[in-house]
């Protein structure tokens, strides 16, 4: 007895999902018990289906009817459900509450999960900052400051609020505002937003933008206003169901009023209770969905994929997305004679294997991932460096197997009393306004060239923008890059419509326009900068595999592997998921007329009206299952 009590107590402690598949067995078991009449009982099983699956549907029919006039499918389900009861059709009854139940479960599956990524936003701003006063630090809550403070901030801080740096230099990761991977050297004078990282090196900065009007609260207020934003789109069983109940009523009532038979009449009810209209499209979303996955995105909301097939735009952030966000040497050119582009390359590389700046870093395994391919792994470990220093907003210096190299921008050069010709000044420009970076190098005092860094395009970015062009979407580039490097980019890819410069607030901002234009949008994205253009999008996609969890928070859609050149297998599955859906609901709506001319003539009882409306429902869900393994020839 006491383990029976505890597995009642078990059941009633489900909620959601576990407890309507459990209550939906139940009900199926006890329909199967009642045609067959498997089981002697004092009452009809089918009584369970109907209690279990029936009552709530019209409790929540009524709800709607009293609160707001509210008419929705489960109005004419309602209707059903009691009219087949007073005749006497019980298994009727029963089976019609079922199969709904059934289409609610699957849509409940399809909704979206709840997420944190506004949370996790808010764990990004910081809690504490250096505040100066009385020639003291204090450390304060951050939002205790105020503008006009001196707040100083040290290497791996991240910055507390908006201001502007006083005194010192430093490199600033600000991948959480602009999403571009490479960090900003900044000195006195320079702006820095809050929520951004100071990388190495501290300085003191004035208070400008505090509290809500700093950076990092305006990106948390545009990801919930736009979240706000974004419509739901209702079934299009709920859509019609207004039209539907009038057709049903009046059908009925006329029929009963010029045959005098009420089982005809109800048999209208309970053969154009809309089934197969509610199964069309939740079924068709989860095969689609299935599909999806197993290309590798993980679809979060339930309609995205209804709102991919309307998307005639889909804009791409620049920066790990179309590109793979990373620094890699392009391009070493040595023009100190007697130094070859090979030893220039290694020698900087030694130089840099010390440095904590990330273009250090890149030069460092770029050349040991050079030379491991060409067979000279360990060559450049074996150079000995003596002397290494490392001087914040410029660059470093060593003593590379005796000589000194010096490798950084042109205030090193600068303070070296080495002049930089005007070739390399011109080819270095160049490269910076494709936007790459060069870092210039001299050695034992003398300019021996450069190496660029450049972040690279993916493999398959340009075939895939191809791809989606022929599907009728027109890809659009937003980027906080300079216009130079955008269109350097694009013209790569294929790209016409560019946006550059782009901070959280103008990719929002771009999207809304297009959407007041009256073009759906899709936003492709990875980075934190890219949350509330992800959010207001009428569809977001985050790349899952390199890109932030916030963004990935803020998605519809998450790219798990990052292989975007499946992207336009993704869009033409939309559009085969919605042709599914239309011809469902064309055969659903079809059959239930068909259904309702056998009824009115008496050629079709209760309960035989309901296995054939609900064989409608089985033929729609086998037609929406060939989308698991649909592909795009």
């Amino acid at each position: 007895m006491d383990k029976a009590i505890e597995k009642v107590e078990q059941f009633m402690e489900l909620s959601g999902t576990r407890k309507e598949i459990v209550l939906l067995v139940i009900s199926g078991i006890s329909l199967v018990i009642s045609i067959f009449d498997l089981v002697p009982l004092p009452f009809d099983a089918a009584w369970v289906a109907i209690i279990l699956c029936g009552v709530p549907i019209i409790i929540e029919a009524i709800i709607g009817l009293i609160t707001a006039f509210d008419i929705k499918a489960d109005v004419l389900v309602s209707m059903a459900l009691v009219a087949a009861v007073c005749i006497g059709e019980d298994f009727a009854a029963g089976e019609v509450a079922f199969i709904m139940q059934i289409g609610a479960l699957l849509e409940d599956l399809t909704v979206a999960k709840a997420r944190a990524g506004i949370e996790k936003l808010v764990h990004l701003t910081p809690q504490t900052a250096r505040v100066m006063r009385n020639g003291t630090e204090e450390v304060v809550p951050a939002e205790q400051v105020k503008v006009g403070d001196m707040i100083r901030v040290l290497p791996g801080e991240t910055v507390p609020v908006d201001g502007v740096i006083v005194s010192g230099q430093t490199s600033v990761n600000q991948a959480v505002m602009t999403g571009e991977s490479l960090p900003v050297d900044k000195s006195a004078g320079d702006e820095v937003s809050s929520g951004t990282v100071n990388q190495f090196g501290a300085f003191e900065m004035k208070a400008t933008r505090v509290g809500e009007d700093s950076s990092i609260q305006r990106m948390i207020k545009l990801v919930q206003s736009a979240d706000a934003g974004k419509a739901k789109i209702v079934s299009l069983a709920d859509r019609w169901a207004t039209w539907i109940v009038i057709i049903a009523l009046t059908a009925a009532a006329v029929t009963w009023a010029v045959t005098g038979e009420i089982i005809r009449a109800v048999t209208i009810l309970v053969v154009f209770c809309p089934c197969a209209l509610v199964l069309a499209t939740p079924t068709a979303i989860m095969a689609a969905i299935g599909n999806a996955t197993k290309h590798g995105f993980l679809v979060r909301e339930g309609d995205a994929l209804e709102r991919l097939a309307r998307v005639s735009r889909i804009t791409f952030d620049k920066t790990g997305t179309l590109t793979y966000g990373t620094p890699e040497v392009t391009e070493v050119h040595s023009v100190l004679e007697g130094v070859p582009d090979e030893q220039l390359y290694s020698m900087v590389a030694a130089a840099e294997q010390f440095s904590e700046h990330p273009l250090g870093k890149a030069i460092f395994s770029c050349c040991m991932k050079t030379e491991s391919e060409e067979g000279r792994e360990g060559s450049l470990k074996a150079r000995k460096v003596e002397g290494f220093t490392m001087i914040p907003g410029q660059g470093v210096k060593a003593v590379i197997d005796g000589k000194k190299v010096a490798a950084g921008n042109v205030k090193l050069i600068s303070a070296e009393d080495i002049t930089v010709t005007g070739d390399i000044a011109r080819a270095a420009g160049k490269h910076i306004s494709e936007g790459s970076t060069v870092i210039l190098a001299a050695i034992d005092g003398e300019m021996a060239g450069y190496i660029v860094l450049s972040d690279t395009v993916r493999e398959e970015s340009r075939d895939m923008i191809t791809r989606l062009k022929a599907l009728g979407v027109e890809p659009v580039l937003l980027t906080g890059d300079n216009r130079n490097a955008a269109d350097n980019i694009a013209g790569q890819l294929g790209i016409s419509e560019i946006h550059s410069n782009c901070m959280p607030e103008d990719k929002l901002n771009d999207i809304d326009a297009y959407q007041k234009n009256g073009s759906d949008v899709c936003m492709i994205g990875d980075g934190i900068n890219d949350a509330p253009a992800l959010k207001k999008a009428n569809v977001g996609i985050a790349m899952g595999g390199v890109g932030s969890d916030i963004a990935v928070d803020a998605a519809d859609i998450a790219l798990v592997d990052d292989e975007i050149k499946e992207l336009p297998h993704l869009v033409a599955l939309a559009k085969r998921m919605m042709t599914t859906i239309k011809l469902n609901l064309s055969f659903s709506m079809g059959l239930n007329f068909l259904a309702i001319i056998l009824a009115i003539t008496g050629v079709m009882g209760p309960v035989v009206g309901a296995l054939v409306h609900n064989a409608g429902s089985v033929l729609v869900i086998i037609n929406s299952s060939l989308l698991l393994k649909w592909k795009r020839r």
